[in-house]
């Protein structure tokens, strides 16, 4: 029941009650002679004992609504700062609630809006640092992915190729005595295994990238990253970049995260199409991915997937949230929102 309907339901049933209990008093006081006299006597040419009730429950429903539209005023006023606050968003409060303990509530949230938006500022300001101190040790960074990439080619990709090949070669065995539908079929297996080792490879290579953007902007970045990737995968590659200033450690972790996303739907998607959009709307800079792959079950993923779970932490450390909507069959959707600082670093975001 909603609050306008609570209030009218009170109020009706109050007004009923007191014109119960004027009406019970007024005939103690003036006791009748006869009860009939209830009926005969007329209001407006409608009987007494139907024209009281009924004026008393449509005062009720008039007073009713108007403390319901009050209250919920109220509410949805203190709903919207808390949906703001949700969102990571500066609290916008375009009426204050005009009952004190309202206010005491609208200030308390007010007051923990400042108290995030600083930590935000905070975390943003801390990712930047290390983003900086993260450079000098760049090259070691990179050495220690090649390393990681070698062994991960080797326990993935080295495989598929070698099943292809054996493959192959059970096919040159059986040649002479197999029919051509089975050879065809054989043959089709063996070339799609060889495209996904190529996904796998190609996915596995992102990690060879630096960590940091080096200094490019994360439009650049972006934008070379996903030109490269669309000559060389045959997958319908599609971005909106828009350029425009941030935190360098901001624009780091953003760019790891569409890494990590890109790699993902690469490797376990079967995408045919691929859509990225950045942009930066009010005070919010909102990346999504978006693919036309086979899904998986969110709740599963994280779960037990570090990649998923390093995207979260790195969304977080910037004072930002990521949403994660996948569909089986239908594709999958990730959207990261962070909120853009006003001098989180010294500078205007």
């Amino acid at each position: 029941m909603s609050t306008t309907q609570r209030q009218i339901v009170w109020s009706v049933g109050f007004a009923f009650l007191i014109a119960l209990i004027v009406g019970a008093v007024f005939i103690v006081v003036f006791p009748l002679h006869d009860w009939a006299e209830l009926w005969n006597r007329d209001f407006m040419d409608i009987p007494i004992v139907i024209f009281v009730p009924a004026c008393s429950i449509a005062i009720g429903i008039l007073l009713g609504g108007t403390s319901g539209f009050f209250w919920r005023k109220q509410f949805l006023s203190i709903e919207h700062s808390l949906h703001q606050l949700e969102e990571g968003r500066q609290l916008d409060v375009k009426g204050k609630p005009t009952v004190t303990e309202m206010q005491s509530i609208a200030e308390r949230i007010d007051k923990i809006g400042k108290q995030m938006s600083e930590q935000a500022k905070l975390s943003q300001r801390l990712a930047t640092e290390k983003v900086e101190d993260q450079e000098a040790r760049i090259q070691e960074i990179i050495e220690q992915e090649r390393n990681r990439l070698a062994r991960e080619l080797h326990d993935s990709v080295s495989q598929q190729l070698f099943a292809a090949s054996m493959m192959m070669s059970a096919i040159n065995e059986t040649k002479g005595q197999s029919e051509n539908e089975r050879e065809a079929k054989q043959l089709k297996l063996v070339e799609e295994m060889i495209h996904q080792s190529q996904l796998e490879m190609r996915a596995l290579l992102l990690h060879l990238r630096p960590v940091a953007l080096k200094n490019k902007t994360l439009h650049e970045g972006i934008e070379e990253l996903l030109i490269e990737l669309s000559l060389k995968v045959s997958m319908d590659i599609n971005w909106k970049v828009e350029s425009f200033q941030l935190d360098k450690g901001v624009e780091d972790h953003l760019f790891r995260i569409l890494q990590e996303s890109v790699s993902n739907t690469l490797r376990h998607s079967k995408a045919s199409k691929l859509d990225v959009l950045l942009v930066k709307r009010d005070d919010l800079v909102i990346l999504r991915i978006v693919d036309d792959g086979i899904g998986f079950e969110v709740t599963e993923m994280k779960a037990g997937s570090y990649g998923m779970q390093n995207m979260h932490e790195r969304a977080v450390e910037v004072g930002g949230t990521l949403k994660v909507v996948s569909v089986k069959n239908k594709g999958t959707r990730l959207e990261v929102k962070v909120p853009v600082m006003i001098n989180g670093d010294g500078g205007n975001d």
